[in-house]
């Protein structure tokens, strides 16, 4: 199996300046630890874009504790906004719906999220791009950082390899969320992860 945390650790080496890196953000808890790590590294810009997180009450509750986390570690993490776009999310995932939690239709999820952000870093001529979503140990690691090679290329950029979990990533974030006092959801954001949620309980 391909270690993803080494691998980025290795890219991360090889850096002889403070390149541009958009990061994709699926919420401000996760996104604590992964900012604190790299941003000695890189340039960083945050891309909030998580169509799926429904309704949309939820989704700008935890924006703006993304915002907020963003001025309170006050190290010049910029945020690119975006549309919410839930629209395309339910376009995406049709048939898939009744998918347990961490299924296909998460995968389908993953891509929607990372080729928006893939696009709008090639657009904005960034030199890498990643996404937190590795913090998590619910999250397939494996997964993403295909999907995020395969954008890469097709984009013609830098993915940024990652399992940010590893080395305690995801005890950390919890450590930071608590130290910021950041609104930590219960469930991943989808309405169907919310359903299961509330079933499991």
């Amino acid at each position: 199996m391909v270690n993803y945390d080494n691998l980025g650790k290795e890219q991360i080496l090889k850096l002889e300046d403070k390149p541009t890196l958009l990061l994709h953000s699926c919420c401000g808890p996760c996104s604590s630890y992964v900012i604190s790590y790299l941003k000695d590294f890189f340039d960083i810009t945050i891309l909030y874009y998580n169509p799926n997180i429904e309704p949309k009450e939820e989704y700008l509750k935890r924006k703006e504790e993304q915002i907020k986390l963003i001025n309170l570690m006050d190290c010049n993490i910029k945020l690119y906004d975006i549309d919410y776009e839930n629209e395309l999310y339910h376009d995406k995932v049709v048939g898939y719906e009744n998918e347990k939690e961490g299924g296909y239709r998460c995968h389908l999820c993953y891509e929607l999220r990372l080729e928006k952000t893939a696009l709008i870093a090639s657009q904005n001529n960034f030199a890498y791009f990643c996404t937190t979503l590795t913090v998590s140990p619910y999250k397939n690691a494996q997964v993403i950082n295909e999907l995020g090679e395969s954008l890469a290329k097709k984009y013609n950029l830098n993915w940024l390899y990652s399992d940010f979990k590893k080395r305690d990533g995801y005890k950390k974030s919890i450590l930071l969320s608590k130290e910021y006092n950041l609104y930590r959801q219960n469930y991943c954001g989808c309405l169907f992860s919310k359903n299961m949620s509330i079933k499991e309980n």
